[in-house]
């Protein structure tokens, strides 16, 4: 008789490690608490694969020699703690995939930046031929690209949380970009266990291996100065002056590996902003650490596309420039926006306050915007705290008039752009949804535009 899998949680992560499970040859039972999603639920029939939906029977889940569970699963879940009275195993996907995967990983982590950096570095190993998967936390899971081929190379945005599951996950180059509080109500409100968390990337890492990070950040850069690990660290630096094996001497990317150096200028790369910066440098060290050659870095550098959301330059009408930065939802990620421009701006913002300090961007707002463009049910304290800041505060919740209205305000050379600073979830589904309606509004004016001057 086979051993008995039981996994928990019937998402891309949960699914993914019943397929992979069911190809190793276990006996395999799917628990989701709540509704599966269409796609996933034909996935498991497709691989007759036995599932439940809407709760958990503890008869057959309590009968497993190995339970995984998705990471967004925590370990004070009752089902989870009863597993673990009973003393059954319970690991997570990626340490499950783990088991059968032959390549080697690059892990990339860190609270903002991790999904630019982790998709950079995919493309760079791709357009330089390499067999390599793109999976993790974004993309496909990682069970899943292991039971549908082997790959040389995996590089996977890994997340807390799916760190969280690991015991001996083993990136051949970890990656840590940042830490800032996040996701705190996880790990008992305490931000010790959240950075304990994301330095479970180097736990079991070994002289051959490599570990990158931002060495400016002030979290992250500072406790890797005091973890130990037997992998060869490799510091990134903003740091003009910086002796670090890649810096940014205030003109260009420089890097320095033994005695190998380059230099790449950002205007030869497809993102922008200081923090793109740090997330190209990092994937440009992690490319070059598994062997593709400069040359085929800086060809690869030219024709990245970001993920939708991300200062994504959509279209020019009129010499305007329109950018969706929809995933923009907090203060932060606006300070990243705006740092990204030098041209006069047309800022969209609004949405579902998140108990924002907007002084942490009062003074770019001031220099850089002409109109605030306010895309909320609830504008009163973005009117309250920018109205007398910028020349002027106008307000809509229909995205067809705010592209109208931002192409009004603005003149050739001046960019449009949609960060909003707010949660979407009072005129949107998510930030995504906020996002492809504001791209399609912008393309259909375009092309309303184009139509005229014809």
């Amino acid at each position: 008789m086979s051993e008995r899998i039981v996994i928990l949680g019937g998402g891309e992560s949960g699914t993914g490690a019943a397929i992979l499970a069911k190809a190793k040859g276990f006996d395999v039972f799917v628990s989701d608490q709540g509704p599966l999603k269409d796609n996933y639920r034909k996935d498991l029939t497709d691989h007759a694969i036995e599932f439940e939906e809407g709760g958990h029977t503890e008869e057959k889940i309590l009968t497993a020699n190995l339970i995984i569970k998705s990471p967004g699963i925590p370990k004070k879940a009752e089902i989870v703690k009863k597993a673990k009275g009973k003393k059954i195993l319970v690991i997570d996907e990626i340490e499950f995939a783990c088991r059968y995967l032959r390549g080697k990983i690059i892990a990339i982590t860190g609270t903002n930046g991790k999904t630019t950096t982790t998709l950079l570095t995919y493309h760079l190993l791709k357009t330089a031929g390499f067999n390599v998967a793109l999976a993790g936390n974004v993309g496909e899971s990682l069970a899943r690209k292991v039971a549908a081929a082997d790959y040389d190379w995996y590089v996977l945005e890994i997340s807390s949380f799916q760190l969280d599951g690991t015991k001996k996950f083993h990136p051949h180059i970890g990656v840590l970009l940042n830490i800032t509080p996040d996701h705190l109500d996880r790990y008992d409100n305490k931000m010790a266990n959240y950075v304990n968390s994301k330095f479970k990337l180097i736990k079991n890492m070994t002289s051959r291996d490599y570990f990158v990070y931002f060495v400016d950040d002030k979290v992250s850069g500072e406790e890797a100065r005091h973890r130990s690990t037997e992998a060869y660290r490799v510091e990134i630096s903003l740091d003009h002056e910086a002796i670090t094996s890649a810096h940014f001497d205030g003109k260009k990317m420089v890097f320095q590996f033994g005695k190998k150096s380059f230099k790449i200028a950002q205007s030869d790369t497809t993102l922008k902003g200081v923090h793109n910066l740090v997330n190209t440098m990092a994937a440009v060290s992690a490319a070059y650490l598994a062997k593709v050659p400069d040359a085929l870095i800086r060809e690869g550098l030219k024709t990245f596309k970001n993920a939708p959301h991300r200062l994504e330059s959509i279209a020019t009408i009129g010499g305007v420039e329109f950018v969706n930065d929809s995933k923009a939802t907090n203060v932060d990620s606006v300070i990243y926006a705006l740092g990204s421009y030098e041209n006069p701006l047309i800022w969209i913002a609004g949405g579902i306050d998140k108990g924002n300090d907007y002084n942490l961007i009062k003074d770019e707002v001031k220099k850089k915007v002409k109109t605030l463009i306010c895309l909320g049910k609830d504008n009163e304290k973005l009117k309250k705290f920018f109205g007398p800041l910028v020349p002027r505060v106008v307000e809509t919740q229909d995205v067809k008039s705010l592209v109208r209205l931002a192409l009004e305000e603005a003149k050739a050379g001046d960019v449009v752009l949609l960060s909003p600073a707010c949660a979407s979830f009072d005129l949107f589904k998510n930030y995504g949804d906020r996002g492809d309606q504001f791209r399609a509004a912008v393309l259909q004016l375009k092309a309303e535009k184009e139509k005229v001057n014809a």
